[in-house]
């Protein structure tokens, strides 16, 4: 009996294990056909303006917005419904964060070209705003951006940071340490999922690399879209969450009209 267990076992263990490749695989080949795809003119390799930096800060960044609304919030892809979302988080797994040592942003290779000159952080600016006009460097020239976070405008690129809603020092805590570096490069260049958006330079350094039950965007009416791009990407790429993040994130789910 004992030998049929671990038998059973086994097959269970490499049952997951070909689950996991595939969708690393599938992952994998949508960001090569995007990075072939291209966008509108532009310039090959990283982009001026906002550095996009997340330090590692510890202070919070949730002050209260009152429940204004936060208009022309982000064009998110791959946006799950809110019953889609609470069945994801109920399967998340609960775990501790891990270490953070040696964490590094270059691990996670950033912004991508994304083909005729484009890079990422360009082609979200396009995606996420209004009228944007790029000149044959593909950098944007003009345009107006609404901030989700905090529901500010702005007409010039360089006031806004591109944020992965799940930061790469999360996910590090939270799996990534454990992939390959090309894995760490499609989740930080994720085009297909909720994981990039275009946001207030300051809504992005308060935020840092804190979970929900540390952080949540002071414009409360993207508290609903917020816990659903947060659930599926930790849900898509099978990171962890800790009971603290998992109970904040019902909560915002909660705030979903349906």
């Amino acid at each position: 009996m004992r030998c049929g267990r671990n038998s059973a076992q086994g097959e269970g263990n490499q049952q997951v294990m070909a689950r996991q490749q595939g969708r690393w695989q599938w992952v994998l080949a949508v960001v090569a056909v995007l990075s072939v795809a291209g966008c509108t003119a532009g310039q090959e390799g990283v982009s001026p303006g906002a550095s996009d930096g997340k330090p590692s800060a510890s202070s919070s960044g949730a002050e209260g917005a009152g429940g204004g609304e936060a208009t022309g919030t982000a064009k998110l892809p791959g946006m799950p419904t809110a019953d889609r979302a609470r069945s994801e988080l109920d399967a998340l797994k609960v775990a501790e964060q891990g270490s953070m040592s040696g964490y590094n942003r270059d691990k996670f290779p950033h912004w991508a070209e994304q083909g005729e000159r484009c890079d990422t952080r360009e082609t979200i600016l396009e995606r996420d705003g209004e009228d944007v006009r790029q000149n044959d460097q593909c950098r944007a020239e003009s345009g107006t951006w609404v901030s989700a976070y905090d529901g500010k405008s702005f007409t010039d690129s360089g006031d806004l940071d591109i944020d992965h809603m799940v930061p790469l020092a999360n996910a590090w805590r939270s799996g990534a340490r454990g992939w390959s570096q090309e894995q760490r490069k499609a989740f930080a260049n994720d085009l297909t999922h909720p994981q990039l958006l275009a946001v207030s330079a300051a809504s992005n350094r308060s935020k840092s690399d804190q979970g929900p039950d540390e952080w949540q965007p002071p414009a409360k009416t993207y508290w609903c879209p917020y816990g659903r791009a947060w659930t599926s990407v930790k849900s898509t790429y099978e990171l962890t969450v800790t009971q603290e993040e998992k109970d904040v994130l019902g909560e915002m789910l909660d705030t979903c009209s349906s």
